[in-house]
C-alpha cells in the first residue's frame, strides 16, 4: 500500500495537464517569439494559460510573468524592487519565510540593507501591529509568506498588504503553499506582488509565475530577449506553462468542493492521533491550510540512545509505504533544527522533531485511518515506555 501525504512538497501532475503538454511537445514546440504560424501556435498555448492562472488569482493576465518555478519568482519579488535603489533601505520580511526569501535578504544584509525580521507567536502567525511599527521611512519592501510550508499557519495578508498600502509601501508574498488551496483575490488584498509554483497545484514542475501589480516597475533578474513582457527574458518553456495553465484552472474549478473535503480528512486525522502525547500539533489550528497537518515530537530524550527525531518517523513510515516530511535539514550527516520551529519558540531538541502530513485530490478516509494507526505502531516501537492508547 503507497500512501502519499507530501502534497506540500509536490503534487503529481494530473494527466490533464500532461495532455497539455503533450500536444505542446508534438504540435505547438515553435519558438513562441517567432512571428510565423509554428511561432504564433506557442504563442498561443502561453497566452491561453496567461488568461488560466491569472484567474486563479482574479488577476489580469498581462501582470502574470512566467518563470521557472516559486523561487525564481520570489527572487525576482525581491531584486526586482531592490535594484531600482542606488543606496541600500530597509526590508522587512517575517521570521519564517521560505529559504527562496530569507536568503537573498540575507545577502542583501551582507551588503548593507537594513532588514527587519518580523516575530511570529507560539502558532507561527504575525501581529499585524509589528508590521506597522517596523514600518520606516526607508521601507522600500515587504514580503511576508501567505501560508507557511512546514506548520501550515496560514498568515493575515489582506490586514498586512492593508498597512503597506496606508504607508506607500510595495508588499510581495510567497503564496506559493496557499495557490490551490485556498481562494486567492489579489483585487481585494491589494498586493504589488504575488509568487506562484506550478508543481504545488498539479501542474509540472519547471514553471511558476509572478503577478506584478499594473504600474510598479521592476528591474528584471535576466537580460536577453525580452520575454514575458521584459520581465523575464529567455525562451518560454511552453510545455510546462501551458500544463500550468491546465492545473490552475482545474484547481480553481474544484477548490470549494476539494478544500470541504480535505478539511474533513485534516481534522479527522487531528482527532486520530489526538491521543498520541507523543505529537503535539504545531501551526496555529484555526487559519491553517486545509490539507496541512503538523506534529513535534515530544519524546524525553534520556529514554534512549539515540533521539528520535522527525527523520528518524520519514525514514519508518517510508519503510511501511507513506511518504510525509520533516522540518528538519540534514547536511553532511548532522541534523540542523528548523528554523521555522526556532523562530516559533520551540527549542533546539523539539525543532528536529518535526514531521508534516499533507494531504492531497488522492486522499481517502482508509488512507489517513492506516497512516494513524502505522504512525501510533511506529512511536510505540521506538518509544516503549510512552505508549500512545
Amino acid at each position: 500500500m503507497q500512501i502519499y501525504l507530501d502534497h506540500s512538497a509536490t503534487t503529481p501532475t494530473r494527466t490533464e495537464a500532461i495532455a497539455a503538454m503533450h500536444r505542446v511537445i508534438t504540435s505547438e514546440w515553435g519558438n513562441p517569439s517567432s512571428i510565423h504560424q509554428w511561432g504564433e501556435r506557442a504563442s498561443t498555448a502561453i497566452e491561453q494559460a496567461r488568461f488560466q492562472v491569472a484567474a486563479l488569482i482574479n488577476a489580469n493576465p498581462d501582470a502574470i510573468a512566467f518563470g521557472s518555478g516559486g523561487t525564481e519568482a520570489n527572487n525576482q519579488a525581491i531584486m526586482g524592487v531592490v535594484n531600482r535603489y542606488d543606496t541600500p533601505q530597509h526590508l522587512i520580511i517575517s521570521s519564517v519565510e521560505h529559504s527562496s526569501i530569507s536568503a537573498p535578504v540575507q545577502w542583501l544584509e551582507s551588503k548593507g540593507w537594513q532588514v527587519t525580521r518580523l516575530p511570529v507567536d507560539r502558532s507561527g502567525r504575525i501581529d499585524p501591529r509589528d508590521l506597522a511599527v517596523a514600518i520606516r521611512p526607508n521601507t522600500i519592501l515587504v514580503s511576508i509568506i501567505y501560508a507557511q510550508s512546514e506548520v501550515g499557519t496560514i498568515q493575515p495578508i489582506a490586514e498586512l498588504a492593508a498597512i503597506c498600502r496606508q504607508h506607500q509601501v510595495c508588499f510581495h508574498t510567497d503564496a506559493v503553499q496557499a495557490a490551490g488551496k485556498i481562494a486567492l483575490d489579489v483585487q481585494k488584498l491589494g498586493i504589488d506582488l504575488l509568487s506562484l509554483s506550478s508543481h504545488k497545484l498539479y501542474g509540472p514542475q519547471g514553471a511558476g509565475a509572478l503577478y506584478i501589480r499594473p504600474g510598479l516597475a521592476l528591474v528584471p533578474l535576466l537580460a536577453g530577449g525580452g520575454q514575458e513582457m521584459g520581465w523575464r527574458s529567455g525562451t518560454q518553456a511552453v510545455p510546462q506553462i501551458a500544463g500550468f495553465g491546465v492545473a490552475a484552472e482545474l484547481v480553481s474549478e474544484e477548490l470549494a468542493i476539494e478544500q470541504h473535503r480535505l478539511i474533513g480528512l485534516r481534522d479527522r486525522l487531528f482527532e486520530l492521533l489526538a491521543d498520541c502525547p507523543l505529537l503535539v500539533p504545531t501551526g496555529d489550528l484555526q487559519h491553517r491550510l486545509p490539507h496541512h497537518l503538523s506534529f513535534c515530537l515530544q519524546i524525553p530524550r534520556c529514554n534512549f540512545q539515540e533521539p528520535v527525531t522527525g527523520k528518524t518517523i520519514v525514514r519508518q513510515l517510508n519503510l511501511a509505504g507513506i511518504g510525509i516530511s520533516s522540518g528538519a535539514a540534514c547536511a553532511s550527516g548532522k541534523l540542523t533544527p528548523s528554523p521555522i520551529l526556532l523562530a516559533m519558540g520551540y527549542t533546539q531538541t523539539e525543532s528536529v522533531g518535526g514531521i508534516r502530513l499533507t494531504l492531497g485530490r488522492s486522499t481517502t478516509l482508509a488512507d489517513i485511518e492506516w497512516t494513524a494507526f502505522v504512525l501510533k505502531q511506529i512511536l510505540d516501537r521506538l518509544t516503549p515506555k510512552l505508549v500512545c492508547v
